[in-house]
């Protein structure tokens, strides 16, 4: 069986697709020592779910359970550190955002200082609404692009319609 040019990229982007798919999940999977973790399944689900809300300096943009940078695994340890010495969930967010500042959470929380953070993307949002606006407002309208059919001319289509048609 012959395959067309259209079914080999095919074949090829699901292939390339399942490889970056496996690596992505293969390096989740190797961020955690098991060494770091609870033996109390509560205990490690509660771990994970305030390292969720912290983010990773170095990678910036992954919780620090996804990611193995030695930052990250720095702050495991330190959540675990909390936890075991009976510091809530809010405490030790609150010590390690004392540390690193609000930049640590994933999401900061809105104040004075992070009010530019949290308005810059609607204010890019209006302005791009206002600049499609004028663009769009600017235009000139275009002439009338289909001509007007003379008398004869709609004759002639009624004609060839209705032959069509029997």
């Amino acid at each position: 069986m012959q395959y067309g040019r259209n079914d080999r990229n095919a074949r090829g982007f699901r292939s390339a697709l399942l490889a970056t798919s496996l690596c992505l999940f293969a390096t989740t999977a190797l961020a955690l020592d098991p060494a770091e973790m609870f033996d109390d399944p509560a205990k490690e689900a509660r771990a994970r779910d305030i390292g969720r809300e912290l983010r990773c300096l170095v990678c910036q943009n992954q919780s620090i359970f996804d990611s193995n940078a030695g930052l990250a695994r720095d702050l495991r340890v330190v959540v675990r550190e909390r936890m075991v010495a009976g510091d809530s969930d809010a405490e030790v967010l609150e010590y390690v955002r004392s540390r690193f500042g609000d930049y640590v959470l994933l999401e900061p929380p809105v104040s004075a200082q992070t009010t530019l953070l949290w308005l810059a993307p609607i204010g890019f949002i209006a302005l791009g609404a206002l600049a499609m606006f004028s663009y769009l407002r600017g235009r000139p309208k275009p002439a009338n692009p289909l001509p007007q059919l003379t008398e004869e001319e709609t004759a002639e289509a009624r004609r060839l319609l209705e032959e069509t048609r029997s």
